[in-house]
């Protein structure tokens, strides 16, 4: 008996004799007449272990013969059809037996809000199962925080991400990117903008571009932010997009640290095309007359100029400068290199300080002198600068030769800055620049007024091509560092901060820095710079002064 149940069956008998063609059911298959082989039911639905397998799958509904399964792939092909979509894509893949769960799966996809276009555009999305690829997918989602309003919109956007298993797939990029300090709050953000990430290899590229990014001076805390600011820099190669435009920038001898700190800040940079776009505006702004040397301290406080429409913006913008204000292309390019938001602002917005300056009498050829010298002037505030005139005539009563000589007078807060300083003057009777008394700090004041005589300024820091800063008294930091020492750290950042001061004009920038400094002291204050003689106490410091809590 045991030889004879262990024996092959023979081959002619078909299959579908030895299986019950009733379908399946949840309760075991009873049958009133015992069978000869009682033991062989290898498509029993008895199962005590696994009870998910105890309802048969929405896959596959009975079981089939090869006439049956292509009866139902015609029949299922002709619904998709009826309804607009093409099934060519479906013909090697599994399909439901039964055109009612084809059916159900498209209505399923249109009650997220898909559309028959959307199924053309990817219809493998209609060989997923509702019950095990959909529903544990769009309920994942769900719980890291994407609306169900918006899972039609994410699914459209990215339906490979049902064909993604939870376990293996998403949930290790979801613990990938609160590794790199995005915040749970913000990661439905990043996966909206960039749903692709739930499809990368963790140690692919998005391990590699944030590695690379840390190696060249990016503060591995400030990934998260980037990435929650542009996540597409995980999707980007180091060795074809990241590296080979970081490397431009810093040949046109923007130092790596200040690039760092650029990317911190303005991580969108790194989308820019480099042959494309950032070469030919680096090209352009050479042909409109900005020196080379003047480039490092452009970029470092406009980068977004390298992702401008340069040629077509220069252009416009000198011809009116030419036109209107009767400066030069010489003395545009001199204005570009001192402030390069110019060319992007707005031209009646750059008439209303013009022609508040040419409504005082002063001449065309002074006011140009004035904005090639201080182009910040056309960002002031027309309010702000009239009381700060009117001071400057009624209280100060100082010449207007004075005005021309430094027009930055205009960039500084009157209540703050202009009023105290020069009541204080008045009080112990000195007399000296606008320059003295206004181009320098509280604490820098105080020292000149317990001084016993007016000493000269002195000429501040400024970039090196080749990446380093030079510091008065022929001081170099060097890019070249020794950071294991955190008396060394704390060097670094005092002489770095007041490298950058008269570097960079750009807010953001300097605003980055403060932050280090705050932070690498371990306390909390409110930090102001002065770029460009004194911008961050201007009338529109609204746009220019921002202040750490």
């Amino acid at each position: 008996m045991i030889l004879f149940a262990r024996r092959k069956l023979p081959l002619p008998i078909p299959l579908q004799y030895l299986v019950c063609k009733a379908p399946l059911s949840p309760q075991p298959l009873q049958s009133p007449n015992p069978s000869p082989c009682p033991k062989i039911s290898p498509f029993s639905t008895q199962s005590s272990k696994f009870p998910e397998y105890e309802m048969p799958s929405v896959t596959w509904g009975v079981v089939q013969g090869r006439k049956e399964r292509l009866v139902s792939r015609v029949i299922i092909s002709d619904y998709l059809k009826s309804i607009g979509v093409i099934p060519n894509e479906l013909e090697h893949l599994e399909l439901p037996s039964t055109v009612e769960v084809m059916r159900g799966r498209v209505e399923f996809l249109q009650r997220l809000g898909l559309t028959v276009d959307d199924m053309n555009e990817y219809p493998l999305m209609l060989a997923c199962s509702v019950r095990k690829n959909m529903i544990p997918v769009l309920g994942y989602l769900e719980k890291i925080g994407i609306s169900r309003s918006k899972l039609g919109e994410f699914v459209r956007n990215y339906p490979q991400v049902l064909h993604a298993s939870v376990v293996v797939e998403l949930v290790p990029v979801i613990k990938f990117l609160r590794g790199l300090d995005v915040e749970r709050h913000d990661i439905p953000y990043v996966l909206q903008r960039y749903p692709e990430l739930l499809g990368f290899k963790l140690e692919g590229t998005m391990s590699t571009s944030v590695a690379y990014l840390v190696s060249i001076g990016v503060w591995p805390r400030d990934i998260g932010p980037m990435v929650t600011q542009y996540p597409y820099l995980l999707g980007m190669r180091v060795g074809t997009t990241i590296k080979p435009l970081v490397e431009c920038i810093i040949s046109l001898g923007v130092p790596k640290r200040i690039l760092s700190r650029m990317l911190e800040k303005r991580t969108y940079i790194l989308g820019y095309d480099l042959e494309e776009t950032v070469k030919p505006n680096v090209y352009t702004l050479l042909s409109f007359g900005v020196r080379r040397e003047a480039l490092p301290s452009l970029i470092a406080q406009y980068p977004q100029i390298l992702g401008l429409p340069v040629k077509a913006k220069l252009s416009t913008q000198q011809y009116f400068f030419s036109l209107k204000l009767k400066i030069d292309p010489e003395g545009f390019a001199r204005a570009l290199e001192k402030m390069p938001q110019i060319i992007s602002l707005a031209q009646n917005v750059i008439m209303k300080p013009v022609d508040f300056l040419r409504g005082r009498a002063i001449p065309d050829e002074d006011v140009a002198r004035m904005i090639v010298k201080c182009p910040q002037l056309l960002a002031c505030s027309v309010v702000l600068m009239k009381n700060s005139y009117y001071y400057f005539k009624s209280e100060m009563k100082r010449p207007m030769k004075e005005l021309f000589e430094f027009p930055e007078y205009f960039t500084y807060s009157l209540e703050s800055r202009i009023k105290p300083r020069y009541q204080k003057l008045a009080s112990k009777g000195i007399r000296c620049s606008l320059a003295w008394f206004l181009n320098c700090s509280d604490r820098r004041f105080e020292e000149r007024l317990r001084a016993d005589y007016i000493e000269e300024d002195t000429t501040g820091p400024s970039f090196l091509m080749g990446g380093k800063l030079e510091m008065p008294g022929s001081y170099l930091v060097s890019e070249q560092e020794d950071s294991d020492s955190d008396n060394e750290e704390d060097c670094f950042s005092v002489t770095y901060l007041f490298a950058l001061v008269a570097s960079l004009a750009a807010i953001e920038v300097l605003y980055a820095v403060a932050a280090m400094d705050a932070i690498s002291a371990g306390t909390k204050s409110t930090f102001c710079i002065m770029p460009c003689n004194a911008i961050l106490d201007s009338a529109c410091r609204q746009c220019w002064m921002r202040s750490w809590p």
